[in-house]
């Protein structure tokens, strides 16, 4: 009798997210960076004066999808940039989407930028 309310009460599972990191040895801030993010990939920043605003970097497929947050120093830190970039497809989707925004955004701003991941 308890079963059935038990599977109801469930939450949903969540899709697992895979993260890829680019490094960035830049100073700038999370607004300019989400913003100069945005203009290379042409999206915009999605949920915007919240605690994790992000860029989608493509169309989103059965809830699942790719996109980017980012991570800035901590008061007093110097940089890097951390650049993450979340799928909710695979770890090698991940790492895929990261190595073309590195390519896109090192020929956008004329960053020096590395990834966090064995290539």
């Amino acid at each position: 009798m308890l079963d059935p309310l038990r599977q109801l009460l469930r939450r949903p599972d969540q899709p697992a997210e895979y993260c890829a990191t680019i490094v960035v040895m830049s100073a700038v801030t999370k607004l300019d960076a989400l913003a100069i993010v945005a203009l290379a990939v042409d999206r915009p920043v999605e949920r915007q004066r919240t605690m994790r605003p992000f860029v989608p970097l493509d169309e989103p497929r059965d809830g699942r999808g790719a996109w980017v947050e980012i991570e800035i120093p901590k008061f007093g830190e110097p940089p890097p940039l951390a650049i993450d970039v979340y799928s909710t497809v695979s770890d090698d989707h991940a790492r895929l989407q990261a190595l073309t925004l590195m390519a896109q955004l090192e020929q956008y701003t004329g960053w020096s930028i590395r990834p966090d991941f064995t290539v």
